[in-house]
């Protein structure tokens, strides 16, 4: 594990720190199974119903960190309380773009920064690694979207039906993108 770089942005509560995650095992492998159980049992849309098994969970996580996906865990103290994920694009026209995902905050942990300082180590990665355009989407009517409208993320558009909840509803995703200043001098 290796801890983003000294200028990270800071989160509201100061003990609140941000880790680059290279491969999921261990202790890390485990707190992330909880958290997104406890989200997805929460409700937030993030690819999965509750209820979700751990073995599902589990195998979630096995593949995400790689040579395109960059996965960062938000901790306080011990315990980890948010992740997100960097998707570079690999391809040959798309080597200037790169996908926000998975963006997660457990329940206890929210209204403290987190989900801002992971979005904002996020977007400083994409500009590191030339990553002139971020896409994202996000259900609509969630919270998220306050805070990727106050990040600067212009919302692109809307699909109906696009994510089944919990209860069997069919719920519109919200596709956002923002456009990054590669100036980081």
């Amino acid at each position: 594990m290796r801890f983003y770089e000294k200028d990270a942005p800071a989160s509201s509560d100061p003990s609140v720190a941000v880790a680059e995650i290279r491969s999921v095992e261990g202790p890390v492998a485990e707190q992330l199974r909880t958290l997104l159980i406890d989200v997805v049992e929460d409700g937030a849309s993030v690819g999965f119903l509750p209820p979700l098994s751990e073995e599902e969970a589990e195998r979630y996580w096995r593949g995400v960190a790689g040579d395109d996906t960059v996965l960062w865990i938000a901790r306080l103290g011990e315990e980890t309380v948010g992740t997100v994920q960097l998707q570079l694009c690999a391809k040959a026209n798309g080597a200037h773009r790169a996908e926000i995902a998975k963006l997660m905050v457990a329940p206890g942990a929210r209204r403290r920064g987190v989900a801002r300082l992971l979005m904002a180590t996020a977007e400083a990665r994409a500009r590191a690694e030339g990553r002139s355009l971020l896409v994202l989407d996000t259900r609509e009517g969630d919270p998220s979207n306050r805070l990727y409208a106050s990040m600067g993320y212009v919302q692109a558009g809307r699909i109906p039906c696009f994510a089944k909840s919990a209860d069997g509803s069919l719920d519109a995703t919200i596709l956002y993108y923002k456009t990054l200043d590669l100036d980081v001098t």
